[in-house]
């Protein structure tokens, strides 16, 4: 199974499509996703709740045969492919404001709030894939998160039964880790690799896209 992440920007255009197409993902976990999204050959479920004027937070496109799930929480999308949860989540940035969506006073409790949330609902569900912008790096530096919001996220991918194989792979800004991940269930073969978001010397997004190819134990 080959999935893949990309944080689109909220945008979209030919060449996102000729990406996504090119990369031959067999599910794609997006995140900031255009209402005018479309992918031949993939159904395609979008969060409920807008992030902005004419943007989701969240999807699920899938060219297997796929049954939407209930959002399991206002950033993120889930879906059911074959006998597999597939959900795409948006985490807490540094500098999201606590409101609707976001709860706590901190960036940690934020992120923690969202985390627990989340939990709730995908504590049974299994076999899960679980990825999108979680807008931290999981080891060395943390420049979009908090150390303690990282501790959030590694303490849940645990207790789900969860490894990372995106965790050493390069942000889009030199020098930086990538906070878009796909994680794939413990004891799964995975290899993991960055898609460069640019065409024709041009960024399409200011995240990169990233490809993990899967093989269940």
């Amino acid at each position: 199974m080959r999935i893949g992440t990309w944080n689109l920007a909220g945008r979209w255009s030919d060449d996102h499509r000729s990406l996504l197409l090119e990369a031959d993902c067999d599910v794609w976990l997006l995140t900031e996703v255009s209402e005018r999204t479309t992918l031949p050959g993939f159904a395609m479920h979008l969060s409920g709740a807008p992030m902005a004027a004419r943007r989701r937070w969240a999807a699920v496109a899938s060219r297997l045969p796929m049954a939407s799930s209930p959002d399991p929480h206002p950033a993120s999308a889930a879906a059911q492919v074959g006998a597999t949860t597939y959900v795409s989540s948006v985490l807490p940035w540094r500098s999201a404001r606590s409101g609707l969506v976001w709860v706590g006073d901190r960036h940690a409790d934020r992120t923690q709030n969202v985390v627990g949330d989340l939990l709730l609902r995908l504590r049974a569900a299994r076999p899960l894939v679980w990825g999108g912008d979680w807008n931290h790096a999981l080891t060395g530096k943390e420049y979009a998160g908090s150390k303690a919001g990282r501790d959030s996220i590694t303490a849940a991918l645990d207790e789900l039964g969860l490894v990372v194989p995106t965790t050493e792979l390069p942000h889009a800004v030199d020098g930086l880790l990538s906070i878009d991940h796909v994680a794939v269930p413990a004891g799964s073969s995975a290899t993991a690799r960055r898609v460069v978001a640019e065409c024709a010397g041009k960024r399409l997004s200011d995240h990169d896209a990233y490809v993990v190819d899967a093989q269940e134990a």
